[in-house]
């Protein structure tokens, strides 16, 4: 019987401030799911030091990438629109080398919200980076005041998030304002709202098990269903561990 798997999860981080230490956190619904699916959480610090990372994600079986503030456009070439409000640059700046060492291992991978956005640049995608101006038609994508806003989505039935969801809309909630524009080759599209903004990706190819969301399955809102994701990539990561040959191809 294979032990319970290893998964890391990328932690926020915010600066010291008028007297208060910098300090790292992260939402209790990331690592409880993932211990509730069958998995052991490991929160991973924003380490500056290269070779720490590297050692630490030598010990995973997987990684969660989790969902935050707003990545900053400058740092992919583009202006600073005023509804953006970006992370704090040391969480950013660690993500970054994080998700490009996640993309070089093809480590088993969920990414959530900021995390889905950032994989997909890593991979070579870019982003919409205020929805209400780039997709005028869109419907609202969070509610500022209300955390657990919810809309519809339509799942692709040969996919992760079909065998999760099934057949038909289904309700999620969503807080984003930032969306996937252009999404990678590397992914293929296995959810969208009914105004075609991406909610749910997974890898294209057999070499790589990724699933990601938009929404946030985490949620103290999430339903039942919602949940099963995290059991569903937790699943997938001990079967492709179980498969090194493709694992390694």
């Amino acid at each position: 019987m294979m032990k319970r798997p290893l998964i890391g999860l990328n932690c926020d981080f915010r600066g010291a401030n008028q007297g208060t230490p910098a300090y790292c956190y992260l939402a209790a619904g990331y690592f409880d799911a993932i211990a509730n699916a069958g998995g052991v959480p490991v929160l991973i610090p924003p380490t500056a030091d290269h070779e720490s990372l590297c050692r630490i994600l030598d010990t995973l079986d997987g990684f969660v990438l989790v969902g935050g503030a707003d990545l900053d456009p400058r740092n992919d070439g583009y202006m600073l629109h005023s509804s953006v409000r970006p992370m704090e640059a040391r969480r950013e700046e660690f993500d970054r080398r994080l998700a490009q060492e996640i993309s070089n291992r093809r480590m088993s991978l969920m990414a959530i919200g900021v995390g889905l956005q950032l994989i997909n640049i890593i991979e070579g995608g870019n982003l919409f980076y205020h929805i209400p101006i780039d997709v005028p038609h869109a419907i609202p994508h969070r509610d500022p005041h209300d955390p657990n806003h919810r809309h519809s989505l339509i799942v692709e039935s040969d996919s992760i998030l079909g065998r999760v969801y099934g057949e038909g809309e289904i309700r999620v909630t969503s807080r984003h304002h930032m969306a996937i524009d252009r999404l990678a080759d590397s992914f293929k599209v296995t959810a969208r709202c009914q105004d075609g903004i991406i909610e749910g990706i997974e890898s294209a190819t057999d070499d790589w098990f990724v699933v990601g969301c938009q929404f946030h399955p985490e949620s103290p809102a999430a339903s039942a269903l919602d949940i099963r994701i995290f059991e569903e990539f937790v699943e997938g990561v001990v079967r492709f561990a179980s498969q090194p040959m493709l694992a390694a191809a």
